[in-house]
């Protein structure tokens, strides 16, 4: 079911060739989701409409498009109550954990008139995008509206596929009513990105995009882009395991068998100097996927991309980690944080053998909506700072500007910028009286 490979170290190809999942040729999909855009801009809910009834196989008006109060509550009614505490409990560990990655404006101000500051602004509207249809996925829910609720956001707009009953998962709009998120639209898709990125008449445009989905809505987010802003495209679910002489065979299997799961793409893949681990853990594969339920899914994930691979040591473990940078990794070794200081490429890390990647995608709190596909080498995990904007604060008396004019003024000309040299050389030369006159004061 998965491969059992070895790394030789001293500067052998790396067995990393399988595990790079390129991409597909989209083009098909490409032109379907231009298409889908195309028309939502043109038509507005008229589009959204009939590509929700091509799709979805569900016929909605705009009056039907929003999901109403009544919903928001029968739906978190219909939810068993404990699973609804559940939900709180979550959401709350999570956006405990991203209120600590707030920043706030600062000035700082010299004797000589300089202020120099950075001032922090929420955007105004944000779109969250959640999967269903098939599924329901209230962890995208509170992993995407808790940085969002932390940044200041001061509208937030979601979107998730109704069922083919006309309604969106009730455990979705649960997970929604607990974030505190009542305006929400049951349209899904391309056209649901569209809608948000241009504004539709029902369906408002928004700031910025965040949220996972398949492949037409990650070549949407793509293709608006620059329209709106948009967190990242994600790719197929991932982890790695490091793993040591010392790690217990059934619970490596577990935690690879957790990203499996998720679709035939998903990458699980065990590094680790033990052989004896290496076999028993593909054993343990065997043993547990036999009773899952998305059994053929796991076998296929983990033919095409898992892999166990066996390193000499640790250190070489550890530059097959930093290669790969994988979105989960795993540290199941003895001593999990001396070798945090090595680890460069991770989206999110999870340290010693109580800590399994499951317990990031609930409970834990930071968010699990991170860089795959070799991303974590520049791309982090979704987080407040995504949802703010920075400016620049300048502000210069004539004193502190003069100390500086003549450097400026040479550095403009050095690129031929002699308007640029200009404009800071003639101050120095203006009416002192023109410019302390004063305005007409505050609006």
């Amino acid at each position: 079911m998965i491969r059992i490979t070895e790394y030789g170290g001293d500067g052998a190809e790396m067995p990393l060739n399988r595990l790079k999942r390129g991409e597909s040729d989209n083009a098909q999909a490409q032109a379907a989701v231009d298409e889908i855009i195309r028309a939502v801009r043109a038509e507005g809910d008229r589009a959204v409409i009939e590509y929700t009834e091509h799709f979805d196989h569900v016929t909605l008006t705009p009056e039907t498009l929003r999901v109403s109060a009544e919903e928001l509550r029968e739906a978190a009614e219909s939810v068993p109550a404990e699973l609804l505490e559940i939900l709180k409990r979550s959401y709350e560990r999570i956006l405990s954990f991203h209120m600590k990655q707030r920043t706030e404006s600062w000035f700082e101000t010299k004797p000589n008139g300089e202020i120099l500051g950075q001032l922090v602004r929420p955007v105004a509207c944000c779109g969250v995008y959640v999967p269903g249809g098939k599924a329901a996925y209230p962890s995208s829910v509170l992993m995407n509206l808790a940085p969002a609720k932390a940044a200041g956001v001061g509208r937030i707009v979601m979107v998730t596929p109704p069922g083919q009953d006309g309604k969106a998962a009730a455990v979705t709009l649960a997970a929604a009513f607990t974030a505190g998120v009542d305006e929400i639209y049951k349209v899904g898709g391309a056209q649901a990105v569209a809608a948000l990125a241009y504004g539709t008449e029902t369906i408002p445009k928004v700031d910025k995009i965040t949220g996972p989905g398949n492949i037409y809505v990650q070549l949407a987010k793509k293709s608006v882009f620059g329209a709106v802003g948009v967190d990242s495209t994600a790719g197929p679910s991932e982890v790695l395991v490091l793993a040591d002489g010392g790690a217990r065979p059934e619970f490596v299997a577990a935690d690879m068998l957790s990203q499996a799961e998720h679709d035939e793409m998903a990458s699980a893949v065990l590094v680790t100097d033990s052989r004896e681990l290496a076999e028993s853990a593909a054993r343990e594969l065997e043993r547990q996927s036999a009773s899952l339920s998305r059994r053929d899914i796991i076998e296929k994930s983990l033919a095409d991309y898992g892999e166990i691979i066996i390193v000499g040591n640790l250190r070489q473990g550890i530059e097959i980690v930093n290669r790969i940078a994988p979105e989960h990794l795993e540290l199941a070794v003895a001593e999990p944080f001396a070798l945090l200081p090595y680890i460069q490429n991770a989206g999110s890390i999870f340290l010693g053998h109580y800590s399994p990647e499951p317990l990031g995608d609930y409970m834990a709190g930071p968010n699990h909506v991170l860089p795959t596909g070799g991303t974590a080498r520049f791309f982090s995990a979704l987080s407040v700072g995504d949802f703010t904007k920075k400016s620049g604060i300048i502000s210069f008396s004539k004193e502190a500007l003069a100390a500086l004019a003549g450097d400026i003024a040479l550095f403009a000309e050095a690129e031929g910028f002699t308007a640029h040299a200009g404009s800071i050389r003639i101050r120095g030369t203006a009416s002192p009286e023109r410019g302390n006159r004063a305005g007409k004061g505050m609006l």
